[in-house]
């Protein structure tokens, strides 16, 4: 196997997040589910970003946000996602290259427009995400990048690609290219609401070794599994074979491997603002680790560190360097 050029490739939704503070009550009289992502029109999306306070604009999607902060903490990192040649593809372009990571994907020349998330943020920090997917919707075998998956150690893709059929023929391609040619791949189920639409489809994921590493946080978790108890699903997980990472919010998080469970806690945080790209950023944190040979409990020490930096500010990207935090809290060396 060659050395490789990049420790961690995503492969994602290209989004825009549009982040505005909001009280309960405007949830309750839209009747939007509190914690939920749910997909919207491009008119919903528009007529919510009339109604909603002042936002924030920041690029993001969830594989792109992990992708960031293992740039971040200083991996070389690639990303293949989907834009239209508009002023918000041409914003998410220019961040996540400016955040130092590889991104060949060629923007649309026509079609739909650069996909935008509105997230809604309650005072407890909790967030409410409502989707437009645009242009990222049009991902397909064509944008996958056979080198750069090659080049990869590890490829790590989102369970939002699962509802577009193009963007699940990309996922699958990207599996095999990187398994080919030596390679792990990673898929964070990414919303629990998905792992309900897809939970079936999944699972062969799982149990057909498409996937080597795999995120939830407990909810999606015991949505696969169909269980209201974490432990089943865990120990269910367990049987697996595969490495395996359970976020548990400040209850910290379970590392799951067939040889045992671990458990990492969370680092503790002086006021939670907004936990968009809590799950994320551990990522972050856990594939950087992975990718230098480190343990599953150091990586998932890494990923609580990048997980409690995130919460702490609006956005769902680092707003400090990763590397120097891990460094200053004795995580990694000089």
């Amino acid at each position: 196997m060659t050395s490789a050029r990049f420790d961690v490739l995503g492969i994602g939704n290209a989004i825009i997040d549009v982040l505005a503070r909001t009280e309960d009550d405007f949830l309750i009289k839209r009747g939007l589910a509190k914690g939920s992502m749910q997909l919207i029109s491009e008119a919903d999306s528009e007529a919510l970003y009339h109604d909603m306070g002042p936002a924030t604009l920041i690029s993001g999607g969830s594989a792109a946000n992990t992708i960031v902060g293992v740039s971040s903490f200083g991996g070389k990192a690639a990303f293949i996602g989907k834009v239209r040649n508009d002023a918000a593809g041409e914003a998410f372009a220019h961040d996540i290259r400016a955040a130092g990571v590889h991104f060949p994907t060629q923007a649309a020349t026509e079609g739909k427009a650069t996909a935008k998330c509105m997230i809604l943020i309650t005072p407890d920090g909790e967030r409410t995400m409502n989707t437009f997917l645009g242009t990222c919707q049009d991902l397909g075998p064509q944008d996958v990048d056979a080198d750069c998956v090659k080049a990869a150690q590890i490829t790590y893709l989102e369970g939002y690609l699962w509802d577009p059929p193009a963007a699940k023929q990309a996922f699958v391609k990207a599996a095999d290219i990187a398994h080919q040619a030596g390679r792990k791949v990673a898929l964070t189920l990414s919303d629990s609401f998905c792992v309900d639409r897809y939970r079936d489809e999944f699972l062969d994921l799982i149990n057909g070794g498409t996937v080597d590493i795999l995120f939830a946080n407990m909810h999606e978790l015991r949505s696969l599994y169909a269980t209201a108890d974490l432990d089943t699903a865990v120990a269910a997980l367990r049987r697996k074979g595969l490495l395996a990472v359970v976020t548990c919010s400040e209850q910290g998080a379970l590392v799951v491997e067939e040889a045992g469970v671990q458990s990492c806690p969370a680092v503790p945080v002086e006021r939670v603002v907004d936990t968009t790209g809590a799950g994320d950023l551990y990522a972050a944190g856990f594939l950087f680790g992975l990718s230098q040979g480190r343990a599953a409990l150091d990586c998932a020490r890494l990923g609580a560190l990048a997980a409690s930096e995130v919460i702490s500010h609006i956005g769902a990207r680092p707003d400090r360097n990763l590397r120097d935090l891990a460094t200053a809290e004795g995580l990694l060396g000089h």
